[in-house]
């Protein structure tokens, strides 16, 4: 057992180190120019062993964003069956930050990751893989919810329609998380939360007429007595 438990140990720490030293390559000299063999030589171990690990490089390059991704799913499979599809996203959501920070140091630093999705986002094949990817991960969720509500998401569109409108909004919060100074947890679970709070109001309001009535004078061709939130979008 002490034997096993040391050699799985052992396996960890080289896959861990193999997949720092890739993504320091990828960001610092770009995916492309990066060979499998510097990622080896870097780490002491031979191409081999980094294929034992890893299919490929752009493997590697995701695979701390399978970390995160795990972490949302199983927070959604563990949401009471109570909440509503929004709620329950959302609540996820936050307990996904909640928890997935440490996930993400136990093999690069939080600033490693942030800088790999820039990367991700600015290297056109790996774009197309982050999209690919997107687009899986909305059908899992969406299946996720159809099953709490007892639906056919085959027959009915309204859970791949909620989870459109979801994830589209954290795909906006991950980009412009990648963009700024601020690599932390809180920093994106901060400004989740802001634009999760404008979701609703942005599908269900009249935009006009809601900056109309803020400004105090409503909008051309608007009766005054029509304010946001009394008519259907």
């Amino acid at each position: 057992m002490r034997k096993t438990g040391l050699r799985e140990l052992k396996k960890q720490r080289t896959r861990n180190a193999l997949l720092r030293a890739a993504l320091e390559l990828f960001t610092t000299q770009g995916f492309e120019q990066t060979t499998v063999d510097e990622i080896a030589d870097s780490v002491e171990v031979s191409q081999r062993t980094f294929f034992r690990y890893f299919a490929n490089k752009e493997e590697a390059a995701f695979a701390v964003q399978d970390v995160v991704e795990s972490h949302f799913l199983q927070a959604l499979r563990e949401r009471p069956p109570g909440e509503s599809p929004f709620e329950a996203m959302r609540a996820a959501v936050r307990s996904a930050w909640d928890t997935v920070g440490e996930a993400i140091e136990e093999v690069v630093p939080v600033e490693l990751h942030m800088r790999t999705y820039q990367m991700i986002e600015s290297t056109a094949s790996l774009l197309a893989v982050h999209l690919r990817r997107s687009a899986e991960l909305d059908e899992q969720v969406a299946r996720l919810i159809a099953d709490r509500e007892g639906l056919d998401v085959e027959t009915d569109p309204r859970p791949r329609v909620a989870v459109a409108a979801f994830t589209g909004v954290m795909r906006v919060t991950g980009r412009l998380w990648g963009q700024g100074g601020d690599a932390s947890m809180d920093a994106i679970r901060d400004l989740t939360e802001s634009y999760l709070d404008h979701l609703v109001p942005a599908l269900a309001t009249e935009w006009r007429t809601q900056a109309g009535t803020e400004q105090g004078t409503p909008s051309a061709g608007r009766a005054p007595e029509r304010t946001r939130g009394n008519h259907a979008p």
